[in-house]
């Protein structure tokens, strides 16, 4: 099989062998490790080289090694030195291979062990997900922290998803930013995306767009997005992980009276905020799961006496219970 490089007058045979067992080649473009290779396989789509990083001693696996005599550099990859070829003792590479065969060994315990533990979560997040979920609920209101993984040299544009939170559900299915910033208030680390900022909110309704999703860049720090949930069933099995962390649950949830303590003592103040609407400054960190089962909405720029302060928003319904809940100084 030939392979074409992409925008260089260079092609490579697959089929043929570009380096010898025990020789050295190396990473360019991800990194700058160099590897040994130790095992050269012929599969159906041309050779296949089983390779050993000689700086972590993990195994590796290519099936296009280029030779550094090209004219240039095409993209990253392995590349094998075809003026000054350099290889190993066989000794040495077969004690390399069998650190390798331990650390692969170690890492698949590690993996299985992982498994088992994600798979407990999985079971527990199923059962928290059924009676959460509300019966009415159309659509789920997602938070994503992103990691961005570009590489400007090769590219390449892509993240990672560090953390999924569920900042709640809706009984309707249309995309509101106004709705989003709302639900941002749910969890502490979205909480600035409350803002009325025309910079978070992008419109990516296109062939490989991302939707709608409220955040300063879908390649790095939080985004919000919303979720139809069009199969309860598939829905609950794909955030079961998710929501076996209850950190990650961050959507209202009424508590029972008996599960709320009577008083919580406290530097609180109860202000009237807006005609339907009440707010609570003060040190309100060591009650916020109090706060946010009573209904509360957290926002870090709440107005007040002239100054933006952190606070929360509640109904006037929700006055009585508050004023029961905390005692005011």
């Amino acid at each position: 099989m030939v392979e074409h490089l992409l925008f260089a007058n260079e092609a490579c045979n697959t089929a043929k062998q570009a380096a010898g067992k025990n020789q050295i080649i190396q990473m360019k473009g991800y990194n700058s490790d160099k590897y040994v290779v130790y095992d050269i396989r012929q599969t159906k789509w041309g050779l296949s080289y089983g390779v050993i990083n000689l700086r972590t001693h993990e195994f590796g696996q290519c099936d296009l090694i280029r030779p550094l005599s090209m004219s240039r550099i095409y993209g990253a990859g392995y590349y094998y030195d075809d003026t000054n070829p350099q290889f190993m003792d066989a000794f040495e590479v077969a004690i390399l291979q069998n650190e390798a065969e331990q650390i692969a060994g170690e890492k698949e315990k590690e993996r299985k062990a992982e498994q088992g533990r994600d798979e407990q979560l999985r079971a527990i997040g199923r059962e928290r997900l059924k009676t959460l979920i509300p019966e009415d609920a159309k659509a789920a209101i997602i938070a994503e922290l992103h990691e961005n993984e570009s590489d400007s040299m090769t590219d390449y544009y892509g993240y990672r998803t560090q953390r999924t939170v569920l900042l709640g559900f809706s009984t309707h299915t249309r995309d509101l930013f106004s709705e989003m910033r709302k639900y941002a208030a749910n969890f502490t680390e979205t909480a600035y995306l409350t803002e009325d900022n025309k910079d978070y909110e992008h419109r990516e309704k296109y062939s490989m767009g991302d939707g709608y999703y409220l955040g300063k860049s879908k390649y790095g720090g939080w985004i919000i997005t919303k979720e139809r949930i069009y199969d309860r069933e598939k829905f609950i099995e794909r955030f079961a992980l998710v929501a076996g962390d209850e950190a990650n649950i961050c959507g209202k949830v009424q508590a029972d009276a008996k599960d709320t303590p009577a008083t919580v003592a406290g530097d609180f103040i109860i202000v009237d905020y807006s005609e339907k609407a009440i707010a609570v400054f003060g040190d309100t960190r060591p009650v916020k799961d109090e706060l946010k089962a009573l209904g509360g909405r957290f926002n870090p720029k709440l107005s007040h006496e002239g100054e933006k302060r952190a606070g929360w928003i509640f109904s006037r319904s929700k006055e009585s219970k508050l004023i029961n809940l905390l005692t005011i100084k």
